[in-house]
């Protein structure tokens, strides 16, 4: 078995695992752009459903030919919808946070609830001076 080894290590000399390695990491490569044009394919919205299915199958039957394709007609368009979409994302996070952390509510408005809490009969003047009390320290 020590032998086997040996000899297996010895018919696969070190520039052989740099190429190996090299087209291991190019198939990775050629994989992930794949999936990211699928992906831009799928998130355009300015484009219509025969459009994306036309790219689609033209990207999965023809592959190489069909991501060179894409790149060339559509390539410089990625980014702009990539960024379009993450400054989207940005300005809605940042609405949520501005939403959430929002101070709370004027003491002109706090008044006006406890007036008219009061006038629906579900306060007494007494509840409704401490909370005002309250409200106005």
């Amino acid at each position: 078995m020590d032998i086997a080894v040996q000899n297996l290590a010895a018919d696969y000399p070190l520039l052989n695992v740099f190429w190996t390695m090299c087209w291991f990491f190019l198939w990775i490569l050629w994989f992930m752009l794949l999936f990211r044009i699928i992906g831009d394919i799928f998130r355009d919205d300015g484009l219509g459903g025969w459009g994306k299915a036309g790219w689609l199958i033209f990207v999965i039957f023809l592959p190489f030919l069909g991501v060179f394709v894409y790149l060339i007609a559509r390539g410089s368009g990625m980014g702009q919808r990539e960024l379009a979409r993450a400054r989207k994302h940005d300005e809605e996070f940042r609405s949520y946070v501005r939403q959430t952390a929002e101070e709370k509510p004027s003491a002109a408005a706090e008044l006006a609830r406890l007036a008219d809490l009061k006038t629906q009969g579900h306060l007494t003047d007494e509840e409704y001076e401490k909370a005002k009390a309250k409200v106005l320290a």
